[in-house]
C-alpha cells in the first residue's frame, strides 16, 4: 500500500451489547467490509486496516442485530468483490439475511443487474466525499437512473455537508429512490436551524429520500459518546418522514485517523435518541425491509 495514503484506525474490537432489546430481525443498513486479498484501487484516500466477515459477524452477533446491507467503500472503486462475496457467503448460511449496494458506471449490462437483483444488489453509490467513490459523472445520473428503474433499484448519495444546497437540483432530477448516509454529514453543532440541514428537513419532506442516521461520530462535535448534539438532528429527521428514516452501525468506521467508538456505545445513542418500542421497530426493521426488499 501506498505510503502517501493515510492510514485509518480500526474500529473497536471488543463491541459491548447494547442498553436496550434490540427488536428481532434488525437489519444494520450499512457496514463495509475490508480484507487485503481484495485488490485496493490506486486512487483511494484511506487504507483501511482488515475487518473480515467474521468480524462483522462476531459484531452483530453482540449487539443482536439479523440482517445486515453491504455498502460498496470507495477504496475498492468499482470492483465489488468484496461486498458481494460477504453477502453471497451470509445468504448461503442463512437465506435473506444480507443485501448490498455497489458502486457502479454505465458499462454495467441489463443481464448483469438481473443477475445482482437476484443475488441481493439494490442499489448504486455515489460517493463524492471519498476519493475513488465516484464511478460516473453528475450529468450521467439521469441515464443511470433510467437503467436501474426498472429493477426497483435506488441510488445511495454520500457527500460533504457543505455541498448539500449546490446537489439540490442534482436530488430532483432523480427518478429513483434515494437514500443518504450519516445524517447527511451536516454538523451538529450548527444546529437544526443550520441551513444545509433545514435543507436536508425539505428534501425529506419530498418523499424521495430515505436516511440511514448513522456515523454520529462523525457529525457530533466529539469523536466518542455521548452524542448528545445529534439527538436534535434524529428527531428532527424522525419528524419529517418518520416513515424513510432506517439505521446503521457504520462498521467499521472507515476513514477515522484518530480514534474510534464502541459500536454498542453508537448503538445506546441511537436507543436514547428513540426510546419508543414501536419507532425502534420501524426504523431497525420495518423501513428497510421494505428498502431493500429483504
Amino acid at each position: 500500500m501506498s505510503d502517501n495514503i493515510r492510514a485509518c484506525v480500526p474500529p473497536d474490537r471488543n463491541p459491548h451489547p447494547p442498553a436496550f432489546r434490540v427488536p428481532t430481525g434488525a437489519i444494520d443498513t450499512h457496514v463495509h467490509v475490508f480484507e487485503s486479498r481484495y485488490p485496493m484501487t490506486a486512487n483511494r484516500g484511506y487504507n483501511p486496516p482488515d475487518s473480515t466477515l467474521d468480524d462483522l459477524k462476531h459484531l452483530h452477533a453482540t449487539l443482536g442485530i439479523d440482517r445486515v446491507v453491504f455498502t460498496q467503500p470507495s477504496v475498492y472503486a468499482t470492483d465489488n468483490s468484496a461486498i458481494l462475496d460477504g453477502m453471497n457467503a451470509l445468504n448461503a448460511e442463512t437465506p435473506d439475511r444480507a443485501r448490498a449496494v455497489i458502486a457502479t458506471g454505465l458499462e454495467i449490462t441489463d443481464e448483469q443487474i438481473d443477475d445482482l437483483d437476484r443475488a441481493g444488489v439494490r442499489g448504486v453509490r455515489l460517493n463524492t466525499d471519498n476519493k475513488g467513490g465516484m464511478p460516473l459523472e453528475m450529468d450521467q445520473i439521469p441515464e443511470l437512473c433510467e437503467r436501474i428503474s426498472p429493477f426497483g433499484w435506488h441510488i445511495e448519495f454520500l457527500f460533504p455537508g457543505k455541498d448539500i444546497i449546490d446537489l439540490l437540483p442534482i436530488f430532483a432530477s432523480v427518478t429513483v429512490p434515494m437514500s443518504i448516509g450519516h445524517f447527511a454529514y451536516q454538523p451538529a453543532v450548527d444546529g437544526v436551524s443550520a441551513p444545509g440541514f433545514q435543507a436536508l428537513l425539505e428534501l425529506m419532506r419530498q418523499g424521495n429520500t430515505w436516511m440511514k442516521i448513522s456515523g454520529a461520530n462523525r457529525v457530533s462535535e466529539t469523536d466518542l459518546p455521548p452524542y448528545d448534539d445529534v439527538a436534535p438532528m434524529a428527531h428532527a429527521l424522525i419528524d419529517a418522514a418518520p416513515d424513510r428514516i432506517m439505521w446503521g452501525t457504520d462498521w467499521p468506521h472507515p476513514n477515522k485517523f484518530v480514534v474510534n467508538p464502541n459500536d454498542g456505545d453508537l448503538l445506546d445513542g441511537f436507543g436514547e435518541w428513540v426510546t419508543d418500542d414501536t419507532m425502534r421497530h420501524k426504523i431497525m426493521v420495518e423501513t428497510p425491509a421494505v428498502f431493500y426488499r429483504f
